[in-house]
């Protein structure tokens, strides 16, 4: 029993930290803070911060709405659960990626909370991307089906986050990232293990052919990889915006994947 109450308090303080969600204090008593262990919990973490858009969905899908409607609506509440925590790191990202000139102006624009062109454009390219795969697919599956698979993908960006935090030292000495401290290995390969399997049997109930899994699956590996070797090369390991940027990144990967194979 102490094993699963520890657990739960670290899915308590993975949806704390993931969410706008408010958590009871008491999974909070004598923790400092630091989430090296309380990774493991971020696929049931981001499940769990996704069920009230996938619950939408699929009451949506349910009365026929327009696809495109739905879809919008479904992001909206996403950025409503999270109070747009992912959207900020990834436009805070773009904006340091292109318009810093070496790694100390990169971090430093990242820092300014003005959004610039870049991360405006970033933003309106995620939002779009992400809204145009979800009007796709949605229709393609029966309402439960559409449900299950945005709770499947969610355990997946959420694992995303916790693998690119991992590979990458941190590029500040302070930030959240940095105060949260580095992911235990162990904690590590937990989420990766549970979010792929998570995804895997959500998505086979949800009725998702193989191949989409299949590409799903090697669309969030070759984003995290990727980005992650550009997170190194532009600042030399990860920011706390950085790893929002991952989340964001994967999930357009990910639905963009189900989109082209459903």
């Amino acid at each position: 029993m102490a094993s699963i109450g520890d657990l739960w308090d670290d899915v308590a303080r993975a949806v704390a930290f993931l969410s706008r969600i408010p958590v009871p204090q008491r999974h909070f008593v004598n923790h400092d803070g630091r989430l090296e262990r309380a990774v493991r919990a971020f696929p049931l973490a981001g499940m769990l911060i996704t069920l009230p858009a996938a619950t939408l969905a699929a009451l949506l899908s349910a009365l026929q709405t327009s696809s495109l409607f739905t879809a919008f609506l479904v992001v909206a509440v996403q950025v409503i659960a999270t109070g747009a925590l992912h959207e900020d790191g990834l436009g805070d990202t773009a904006d340091g990626f292109g318009g810093g000139r070496d790694r100390e102006s990169a971090l430093a624009i990242m820092k300014d909370s003005r959004v610039g062109t870049y991360g405006a454009l970033a933003l309106i390219l995620s939002i779009g991307l992400r809204v145009s795969a979800l009007a796709s697919f949605l229709p393609l599956l029966t309402p439960i089906g559409g449900g299950l698979t945005l709770v499947g993908a969610a355990a997946l960006t959420r694992a995303a986050m916790v693998w690119h935090w991992s590979r990458l030292p941190s590029a500040r000495s302070d930030g959240v990232a940095a105060s949260a401290g580095t992911p235990d290995p162990q904690a590590t390969s937990t989420a990766l293990g549970s979010a792929v399997l998570f995804a895997l049997l959500l998505f086979y109930a949800a009725g998702v052919p193989v191949i989409a899994m299949l590409l799903a699956l090697a669309a969030f590996a070759l984003t995290v990889k990727a980005f992650g070797k550009i997170a190194s090369r532009k600042l030399g390991g990860h920011t706390g915006d950085t790893i929002g940027a991952t989340q964001q990144l994967t999930e357009i990967a990910i639905l963009g994947a189900l989109a082209l194979a459903i």
